[in-house]
Parts: structure tokens; sequence; C-alpha cells
């Protein structure tokens, strides 16, 4: 029996996810998918499309066939699969993402001169890097989820314990929270002051991670004060993580303690 995959196939549209890691969301579903291997699984709001079955594609959605984006996914089922220990996936091209952002009206040279931040791409297959605090999978660059696993197991070796918040996330995803707040009556300009823009988070490529620790809320400066918080200034950056947003940080990002990003290794992963 072959092992279960333990990557994200990303495209632009889709991506592909190892059907072991979804919870059905009905019963017909849920028997598509103790027999699948693979999801097709739409970025944009996150529907179930097809399942890989040993027979062949089993469609989810009535309407499969037809989505965009289609053909490019299946070729990446169908290739040779990267393996995850594998070092450098290639990145996703931006024209799509330049194209999105100016129909919500933003220019994207004119937002990266502002804040000093660069367009960011997606890689093109992610690692599974164990589950994060709310039992979601944690999908990370593979370079960035060997660099989490050492840095959790040297934390805890310490009486520290951290834990993942969040990691990759789509430029779709991003989308998605300016479609919604705009669907609530906010302007892009308010949005932006509490949202980077799509295409400039460090989440998009996998190497940044939210991290929290036991009985502390996530995503608060309150993280400052704790001893996990302690533990990663002094010891992160030999991990090659480094604190992406200090106070008063040139992209006029609010300070976020939680928020750290992993920069190349050079003892592992050169």
């Amino acid at each position: 029996m072959r092992p279960l995959p333990r990557i994200l196939l990303n495209t632009a549209t889709l991506e592909a996810w190892p059907a072991w890691l979804l919870d059905a969301r009905s019963n017909r579903d849920a028997r598509s998918l103790a027999r699948a291997r693979w999801v097709l699984r739409r970025k944009r709001d996150g529907r179930y499309l097809a399942a890989s079955l040993p027979e062949g594609w089993f469609g989810l959605d009535p309407h499969w066939t037809r989505e965009s984006g289609l053909d490019t996914a299946l070729d990446a089922v169908e290739a040779p699969l990267p393996h995850a220990g594998a070092r450098a996936p290639a990145a996703l091209p931006l024209h799509a993402l330049r194209e999105r952002l100016d129909a919500l009206g933003l220019d994207a040279d004119d937002y990266a001169a502002r804040t000093a931040l660069t367009l960011v791409a997606e890689p093109r297959w992610l690692a599974h890097a164990g589950f994060d605090r709310y039992r979601r999978p944690l999908w990370l660059h593979p370079g960035a989820a060997r660099a989490w696993d050492r840095l959790r197991a040297a934390a805890q070796r310490d009486g520290v314990m951290l834990e993942a918040i969040s990691g990759y996330r789509s430029h779709d995803y991003q989308l998605g929270i300016f479609e919604r707040k705009r669907a609530r009556g906010l302007t892009v300009a308010e949005i932006l002051t509490v949202n980077a823009a799509p295409g400039f988070s460090e989440h998009h490529d996998g190497r940044a991670l939210d991290i929290g620790t036991p009985g502390e809320p996530p995503a608060e400066e309150s993280f400052e004060a704790t001893d996990a918080f302690a533990w990663l200034r002094a010891n992160a950056g030999a991990h090659g993580f480094r604190m992406s947003y200090p106070r008063d940080n040139p992209h006029g990002i609010i300070y976020e303690p939680w928020h750290w990003y992993w920069m190349h290794d050079g003892q592992h992963d050169r």
C-alpha cells in the first residue's frame, strides 16, 4: 500500500489535498473520502470538487469538470510527486494576482512603495507540518516545516510549549477577507488599515508562523509577557526565525510579537 501523501499540491485556483486530512461534509462525501487519495478543493471558498478514487475521479460538485484551472490541477496530481523532504518548491506566477488587485483598485507597485512590502508568490506545493492549535492541518514551506519541528522540540526541552496558530495562507484567502468586508460596506482604504493587501502577506509563501502558547489568546500583544515569547526572543534566531513586525517597524504594521518568519538556517537548509 502506498504511503499517505503528506504534501499539498497548489495551483493558481485549486489545491489538491490529501484526502485523509479532510472532514466529510455529508454522508456521500464521507464514503468517497474514505476511499480517496486526493481531493480537489477550490481555493476561493474551500469547496470540495472531486475525489481521486482507485477507479478514477468522482465528482463531489456537479459542475466540477467546468472548473477554471482544472487541467493544471489534474496534471499536478498525475505528475511525479515531490518528496516532503525536498528543499525549495517553485513559485506560482503572480500575474493573476495583479489582475485581481487591479479589480480592487489597488496598484501593487504603489502599495509596495508606500509600505516597503513586496509581493509574495505562493509555492507550488507545501509540506504537512502537523496541526495548529485548532487541529487544522498546518502547511509550510518544507524548510520552514523542518525548522518549526526543531524549534518546538528545543523549546519543549527547556520546558516551554509552543503552538502554531496559523501558517500558510493563500492569496485567495486574503482576497476573501477583502471581499467579505467590502460586502459589509467597508472601503478598500478602510480594510487596509487592519489587513495587508492580498499578495503582500508573509504567510503566502509558507515561511511565516503565528505562534502561541497554551492558555494565551491567539495573536494578542499580551503574548510578549509569556515565557514562550522570552524563549523565542533568545532562541528563535538560531533556528532561522525572525520576528517580522516589532514595534515601530517600517511597514506600518501593528506590533505582532506572535508573528515569526523562517529564513534559511545555514546549518540545515542551505
